[in-house]
């Protein structure tokens, strides 16, 4: 039975969610994973896995995903970033894995583009630049054994699907720490409104990033006081991708801009961006659907929001943002270390952070 996430336990999130309080809850956007949990005889503990983000899930033409992307620290991957920043879309999937897995994952994302676009690939000549993002789970994992292949990839892949999205544990968040407690796969929604018309902002995080020292959740110190079981050296060992979605009519420029706000998500929860992390952004609309771009007329007609009502638009990126790292924590189980090995990563304990919520009057008594 899964865990209880921050609004169902009384935190005081701000913001009207979606339906599914998830990054599918933009219409059309689809989530997998392939999660791997073994125990070799070896002795190597495997904890580690894949997520896939479809945004155009059902697609059959490489339809282009207008895009913007920030990096507020490098110490990290994540491909075809040269080119949305100079193209501003992204063609195909979103894959997150561990640090060592980038490249089969990327084979594998290739893979996927060839077969779901066969048409377009067949006559003409296009190449696949697929977005595949990486956090360090050495800790939790054995990330040297190099244990995910092109089929745990293409599995995560063909699992996409649209409705809840699971958290904590799966996929490339299967061996992934926050803040010393166990993080991993987290995910929260915005709704808004433009005008007459309803849109929906959604994130999606791997969280394997900070200190136990640094962690504040909604104005209050929580790593000042659950002071149990901290497993890791004073310097920070993780990273943080953010992924945010959504069918705002935005512009490769404006989708920039909702990135870095992404930044101000992670940093509400207590990181100053350590130099060992690597906290990377990658902002998507799948608004102005065009003709596949190999095949489109020479001038394009495109919507976007008017700049002067952009900041509803920040506001939902960093509050989802700020959700869903927190959603990926309280969802997590209790994992033993890898590296070094007798420790275990414990998850945040849902009643000792409510009475702590509770004494700073973040709910009621």
């Amino acid at each position: 039975m899964s865990k209880p996430r921050g609004r169902a336990l009384g935190l005081p999130f701000t913001g009207t969610t979606g339906e599914f309080n998830a990054i599918t809850d933009v219409p059309g956007v689809g989530v997998g994973f392939s999660s791997i949990v073994e125990d070799p005889a070896t002795g190597s503990q495997v904890r580690t896995g894949v997520t896939a983000i479809v945004p155009r899930l059902g697609e059959r033409r490489p339809v282009p995903v207008w895009a913007g992307y920030h990096a507020l620290n490098g110490n990290g991957e994540m491909t075809g970033t040269h080119w949305v920043e100079d193209g501003g879309y992204i063609v195909g999937p979103v894959c997150l894995t561990n640090t060592h897995s980038v490249g089969i994952v990327h084979h594998a994302a290739v893979r996927w583009t060839i077969d779901t676009y066969t048409d377009d690939w067949k006559h003409h000549h296009l190449w696949a630049m697929p977005v595949v993002a990486e956090t360090y789970d050495g800790v939790l994992s054995d990330i040297n054994g190099l244990h995910v292949t092109e089929a745990h990839a293409r599995a995560a892949l063909d699992a996409a699907a649209t409705g809840p999205v699971a958290e904590g544990n799966v996929g490339g968040g299967t061996g992934m720490i926050a803040f010393e407690f166990k993080g991993g796969t987290g995910t929260a929604s915005r709704r808004l409104n433009l005008g007459d018309e309803r849109y929906h902002l959604g994130v999606l995080v791997q969280a394997n990033y900070g200190r136990r020292d640094w962690l504040t959740m909604l104005g209050v110190p929580v790593g000042q006081h659950l002071r149990d079981d901290l497993i890791l050296p004073e310097r920070e060992q993780g990273s943080i991708i953010v992924v945010i979605i959504t069918d705002l009519p935005l512009l490769p420029h404006q989708l920039r801009g909702v990135a870095k706000r992404g930044a101000i998500g992670i940093g509400r929860l207590g990181s100053p961006g350590g130099q060992s992390s690597g906290d990377i952004f990658l902002a998507l609309s799948t608004a102005n659907p065009v003709t596949p771009l190999h095949t489109a007329k020479d001038l394009l007609s495109l919507q976007a929001i008017n700049p002067a009502q952009l900041d509803p638009v920040y506001e939902a990126a960093v509050d989802a943002t700020e959700e869903a790292v927190i959603n990926a924590m309280l969802a997590a189980e209790d994992t033993p270390t890898a590296k070094p090995t007798g420790k275990t990563c414990r998850a945040i304990d849902h009643m000792a952070l409510t009475d702590l919520m509770r004494r700073y009057n973040r709910m009621p008594a």
